[in-house]
């Protein structure tokens, strides 16, 4: 090129009205916040989560999980924790005392998860097969010192934020011992109640829903209770993506009755509670593979009945009995709960954060830190 023409070329370079020709990144739009679902196993140990593997049909959906982790349990009364300050933890963030829900351990209000996300305007559930007052579900939700008080944390559904539940306790809202029934007080608060049958409704965005189908708990499945959780959780997601679909939302979902199993000592009890909690699991799954931005969690609020799966004790000939290393079957060692690590499962945007060893009260804390970085 001869020096004239090199200087054309910069005058040109250099004249107004150029526009630079060149392609630019283009501008990336803040990220959506993830949806949270998070399921509890109340009282799933290890064992409890290992039974799956053994009593169902092929693999069960929680080994589909990339990250595990292990919760530390303790209340911050006790070694031991109970539901409501297990699920406190989860809600609130903080330890606190056997019996508390949603409460410090000085009994001062705290807001859960369930409330921060509301007041943002994202869409919330709760499903239970326990009563939608019982102790988990509750933490949610409520605020009392003692979990007992279930005749006001079933007010206190009503007036909460709550968009979608479903679970038993129809005790709790009608027929009560003080003779008051809530009917009216859901209408007023704009919730749909149903009382007989878990079918979807023609979704309405200002619309709340309820569904209250069983006096107390949930029938258990080995007496014959139907997919009530694997499908209200399904019904909570069609909820969610037709009333709102640019809103996250947040969902508790409670396997309540693997813990009841434990308590009973009753292993085909707890393992159809187990198989059950796992289809759920298979539909949160399902919804976050396809979906790309859930955040789904598996942990237990603690283990319950010191469960273990043990070999069979078989009479051998001229042997005496032997223990057969290939027939399971059932053993506890309590009653009640233990102090046992239990364990935790994430898929999904911000799930690494899950792995490790930690008390369970950073469970919100990892929660929170998913949902401020984006």
């Amino acid at each position: 090129m001869n020096f004239s023409v090199l200087i054309l070329s910069v005058f040109l370079s250099l004249m107004p009205g150029q526009a630079d020709e060149s392609p630019k990144a283009p501008i990336k739009a803040p990220k959506k916040a993830p949806n949270i679902i998070l399921l509890i196993g109340d009282g799933m140990g290890h064992s409890q989560l290992s039974s799956a593997l053994f009593y169902g049909e092929g693999e069960p959906n929680y080994v589909r999980f990339p990250i595990v982790g292990l919760s530390r349990t303790s209340s911050s009364s006790h070694k031991i924790t109970d539901s409501a300050a297990g699920a406190t933890a989860f809600s609130c963030g903080i330890k606190t005392y056997n019996g508390s829900i949603g409460m410090a351990a000085d009994t001062s209000a705290v807001e859960t998860i369930l409330e921060y996300l509301a007041d943002r305007e994202c869409k919330t559930g709760v499903i239970s097969t326990s009563s939608i007052t019982h102790a988990t579900p509750a933490s949610f939700y409520a605020h009392v010192p003692l979990r007992k008080q279930e005749f006001e944390i079933a007010e206190q559904l009503i007036a909460s934020k709550v968009d979608f539940a479903a679970g038993g306790g129809k005790r709790f809202f009608f027929n009560r011992l003080d003779e008051r029934n809530l009917f009216p007080e859901f209408a007023k608060a704009g919730i749909v109640v149903d009382t007989n049958a878990l079918i979807a409704k023609e979704w309405e965005s200002d619309q709340r829903y309820a569904y209250l189908l069983a006096d107390g708990g949930m029938t258990p499945v080995y007496k014959g209770r139907d997919e009530f959780l694997p499908n209200a959780t399904a019904m909570a997601l069609d909820y969610f993506d037709k009333t709102d679909p640019e809103a996250p939302f947040f969902m508790m979902v409670e396997g309540s009755q693997i813990d009841w199993g434990g308590h009973a000592n009753n292993g085909e009890y707890l393992v159809e509670e187990m198989l059950d909690f796992d289809k759920a699991i298979g539909v949160a799954l399902d919804y976050a593979e396809a979906d790309g931005n859930t955040l789904v969690i598996v942990t237990a609020d603690h283990e319950c009945g010191a469960f273990a799966l043990v070999s069979t004790k078989v009479q051998v000939p001229f042997q005496g009995m032997q223990s057969d290393y290939d027939s399971l079957s059932f053993s506890f060692g309590s009653g009640g709960h233990s102090a046992a690590m239990v364990p935790v499962l994430a898929f999904g945007p911000g799930a690494e954060a899950f792995s490790g060893i930690y008390q369970n009260n950073s469970i919100y804390a990892k929660m929170m830190a998913c949902l401020e970085e984006n």
